[in-house]
């Protein structure tokens, strides 16, 4: 059975043929090509990739777990914005997704989507912290709404979203299991199965929302006033296009098929999408459903015989890959594949698929610029790029001690309309400063570089290139480690650790990392899965004091002590 997330349905009657034109114009007839370029690694199961909209550039990861860590424009990691207290996690519970106000910039109000203790689905509000923007108020806490989900785990929705209405919108699952034996989806009388939509408001005192007055279901006594859309089986994921505001939603499916539906922005009328009378476009049970006319299809589905989840993706809007402006990209969790989606035209859609690529792909999300990103379970954020217009192929980054200096050396295969790259080092592997810049060359066959950094003081240091084109946008290379000491070594860095964020160089395969006292509670343990390199890791919350750390596999222990501030 699919036990996650994805949808897919057919609505072109809503399109306008106008937009559609003049989107494909500007499209070639070939799929484009999508690399994944990683830009954040060491997070905790993250689930979401939000930025503020307040002008600032900074980027939110929301993770399982419950806390939510922000970052600069260049990835730099400023600190832990909140971690929600009174959740739920486990399986597909958890901090699931936030969404910021509209009006952030002034009124410092953002959301929250959760599994409560009592694994009910929760809406929360808080409030940035008077005294710094990269700090919530954890006492600011209000609940906007709370959905009871007795008894699965699973199938709890998870994606908050303000549309350019300015109402807050989110997708909830059916309540779990396998087939929705309530028929949650289809009564109107539940809110599991459904796309919500609610007017937030600002007030110190509850009631925290309204219902919209244009809500589709609000004259029908059957459904209740918040349901925007019925008949969802898991919408984990899903979003709005920032252009055309159009809805695009990765509806999980049952045991066959996977679904992406489509709601264009100019459609107000109530949408009922099926299940449970319809898994994707196939039958499923129809007892008490209407005639098929009542459904609206997806605009994309895919079979499967194993295990599936459809991670509903977005519309790339930004500006630095032209070639794919108004592609619709998503994923399915439990693989590699990209699904890639575009107009024809004519009222149809053009649908590709690429293999390969990152799995347990589980979020996208913007920059304020439009630019596109991934969030993968496995602790990585990427960065969505299409190869087509990449200015350059990096084959080889590497940097080595050499007496009292770190030799550096890149090499390109291709060079296409660069300005120059930027040196970046680092002592901690998260707050990066500039060491030079260095032209490039622009050889269609590349090039390779040198440059020497005279740094005798510091015995670990980390560094990345900025890689820069003639119109000043900028991507960013793999972060390195060269050790003073010895490059072989297994190294876990820096042994005083002040901003909660351990490193760990690793020449050899290790399966877990166990933190114990001194006195030998256990206090952390992270599964490391056999991976080599560096490793960058999010400790908990700890008292400040000396910890044991042993790195662990089958037959063999690391054991090292840090310091945590």
């Amino acid at each position: 059975m699919s036990n996650f997330y994805f949808p897919v349905r057919r609505l072109c009657s809503h399109i306008s043929l106008t937009l559609l034109l003049c989107c494909f114009a500007a499209w070639s007839n070939g799929q484009p090509t999508i690399s994944y370029n990683a830009v954040i690694n060491g997070l905790s199961s993250p689930l979401d990739f939000v930025n503020a909209g307040d002008n600032t550039n900074r980027i939110f990861i929301v993770q399982q777990g419950g806390t939510i860590r922000v970052y600069d424009q260049t990835f730099n990691y400023l600190g832990d914005f909140l971690t929600v207290a009174g959740i739920s996690s486990g399986s597909e519970r958890g901090l699931l997704s936030m969404a910021f106000h509209p009006d952030y910039k002034n009124n410092g109000f953002f959301y929250v989507y959760y599994t409560n203790s009592n694994g009910d689905v929760e809406v929360a509000r808080y409030h940035v912290s008077a005294g710094d923007p990269n700090a919530a108020d954890p006492a600011s806490k209000s609940i906007v709404i709370t959905i009871p989900h007795p008894g699965q785990a699973n199938h709890n929705g998870g994606k908050l979203n303000f549309g350019a209405d300015g109402y807050l919108y989110f997708g909830t699952g059916d309540g779990g299991g396998g087939g929705d034996v309530p028929n949650n989806a289809q009564n109107g009388n539940s809110l599991l199965g459904k796309m919500i939509r609610i007017a937030v408001n600002t007030s110190a005192t509850a009631p925290f929302y309204t219902i919209p007055p244009d809500n589709p279901y609000i004259s029908d006594p059957n459904v209740l006033d918040e349901v925007y859309d019925i008949g969802l089986r898991n919408p984990f994921r899903w979003s709005f296009d920032r252009l055309t505001h159009d809805m695009w939603i990765g509806d999980v499916g049952q045991d066959l098929v996977e679904e992406i539906d489509y709601r264009a922005a100019a459609s107000t009328a109530a949408v009922n999408y099926g299940w449970r009378c319809y898994e994707g476009n196939q039958t499923y049970n129809t007892a008490g459903c209407g005639p098929i006319s009542n459904y609206v299809f997806p605009v994309f589905t895919y079979l499967h015989t194993g295990t599936a989840a459809v991670s509903g993706g977005m519309v790339y809007r930004g500006s630095q890959y032209p070639d794919i402006a108004g592609f619709y990209f998503a994923s399915d969790v439990y693989t590699n594949t990209l699904y890639i989606i575009r107009p024809d035209g004519s009222g149809g859609w053009i649908t590709s698929t690429q293999s390969g690529l990152a799995s347990t792909i589980v979020g996208y999300g913007e920059t304020e610029n439009g630019e596109l990103y991934t969030v993968s379970l496995n602790g990585i954020v990427y960065r969505l790029q299409s190869t087509a217009l990449v200015p350059l192929r990096l084959v080889n980054w590497q940097a080595q001690w050499v007496n009292s200096a770190v030799q550096l050396q890149w090499q390109t295969a291709f060079e296409q309309n660069l300005r120059q790259f930027d040196i970046e080092y680092s002592t901690d592997g998260n707050h990066f400063l500039p060491v030079t810049s260095v032209a490039a060359t622009n050889l269609p066959n590349g090039y390779t570089y040198h440059y020497q950094h005279n740094i005798n003081t510091i015995p670990a240091i980390y560094y990345r290139l900025k890689i820069i084109d003639l119109n000043g946008a900028a991507e960013y290379s793999k972060v390195i480690l060269v050790n003073k000491q010895s490059s072989a070594a297994n190294r876990i860095y820096p042994t005083v650790i002040d901003n909660g964020i351990m490193n760990i160089n690793l020449s050899e395969s290790f399966q877990n990392i166990n933190m114990y006292t001194t006195d030998g509670k256990q206090v952390f343990d992270y599964n490391l899965g056999g991976r080599t390199g560096l490793v960058t890791v999010q400790l908990p919350s700890l008292i400040a004091g000396t910890y044991v750390v042993q790195l662990v596999s089958s037959g063999r222990k690391l054991v090292q002590k840090i310091i945590v501030k």
